[in-house]
């Protein structure tokens, strides 16, 4: 005790928030709640999870990828979490690399994980009548669905990029004619506008991921990646987007204006600038349709050395989620 009242005089003076930003997303109730963990449980793609908690889809295709995978498969399964493999890609033409995407055994069967393919690699795949392979790749990764990632200025300016010739909400609905699959379709990095998100509404998929601006843009990625003319003509296009709270509005205003009937995607994973737990908490409790938060960045930085790093950082994302659950009121909007 007389250690910790030493570090309180200590520390007094430096932990003041004056001038500071006040969270005004919430009230902050601290008479009604106690400091015991709060069991709920949340429904994605039929399975239960335990946080509402989302690994967006990153990487794999290296050695070094397969080492993050199966870390972030093992939090998944220990913290009842979802999962969306990298782009799978690389595995309908190397079958050598299945295991740096091979996650199942290590998640489990209880948590949700999704594999993904890009909207170009499906052009091409329902050109040649070849979509079957991606019915036997989900199959083969024990996944409960397919993540199409839409990505045509990422394309556009990577130097290796595909060209895409038809738009993409044709492409998904000519494939979810042939499908089986539960889908989820998403952005990498820049969102949906408002009439993307209507059209993507009225699809009967799983649900609409949004990688909203603020995260990881792999349309800088690739900028990055290019040569020094070419970034400074399309750098602008960089700044285009939605963010995730610009999205969650969208959609619930979207969802106010149309036909219940006419909604037949089930849910959200509200991802892109997700920095902290309380974003996720706030976006998801004022979202109108239910709603997971996703995270990349955040997790890869924990991912990519022992497990125990990435164990401790997600204990602490779940004791915060029980907190914010116990003492904390989100203002709606």
């Amino acid at each position: 005790m007389e250690d910790r009242k030493r570090d309180h005089i200590d520390l007094a003076f430096s932990s003041r928030l004056e001038g500071k930003h006040v969270d005004n997303r919430f009230d902050y109730e601290p008479l009604f709640g106690t400091h015991a963990k709060q069991k709920k449980e949340y429904q994605f793609a039929g399975k239960k999870m335990t946080l509402p908690l989302w690994v967006s889809s990153m990487t794999g295709g290296t050695q070094r990828a397969g080492t993050i995978n199966k870390n972030l498969a093992q939090a998944c399964a220990e913290f009842g979490l979802g999962m969306g493999l990298g782009s799978c890609r690389i595995l309908l033409d190397s079958p050598q690399h299945f295991n740096d995407f091979n996650v199942r055994p290590i998640m489990g069967d209880a948590a949700p994980l999704f594999a993904n393919i890009g909207i170009c690699q499906l052009e091409t795949m329902l050109e040649e009548g070849s979509t079957d392979k991606l019915g036997e790749l989900v199959e083969k990764l024990s996944a409960d669905g397919l993540i199409i990632h839409i990505n045509p200025l990422q394309e556009a300016f990577q130097p290796e990029g595909d060209q895409q010739k038809r738009p993409a909400i044709e492409l998904i609905q000519d494939f979810l004619q042939q499908a089986k699959l539960r889908i989820i379709v998403k952005e990498v990095g820049q969102g949906f506008g408002k009439e993307s998100l209507r059209h993507l509404l009225q699809l009967p998929i799983e649900a609409i991921e949004f990688a909203a601006m603020g995260g990881t843009n792999f349309s800088l990625v690739e900028l990055n990646r290019s040569n020094a003319v070419a970034a400074e003509v399309f750098n602008p296009f960089i700044h285009v987007g939605h963010t995730a709270e610009d999205m969650t509005l969208m959609v619930n205003q979207l969802v106010s204006e149309m036909p219940a009937d006419d909604i037949k995607v089930k849910q959200l994973i509200i991802s892109g600038g997700i920095s902290s737990l309380l974003d996720g908490y706030y976006l998801t409790s004022i979202a109108k349709l239910p709603a997971l938060y996703g995270m990349g960045s955040a997790f890869l930085r924990h991912a990519m050395g022992d497990y125990s790093k990435l164990k401790t950082y997600v204990e602490q994302i779940d004791h915060g989620w029980s907190l914010a659950n116990n003492f904390l009121k989100v203002k709606q909007v």
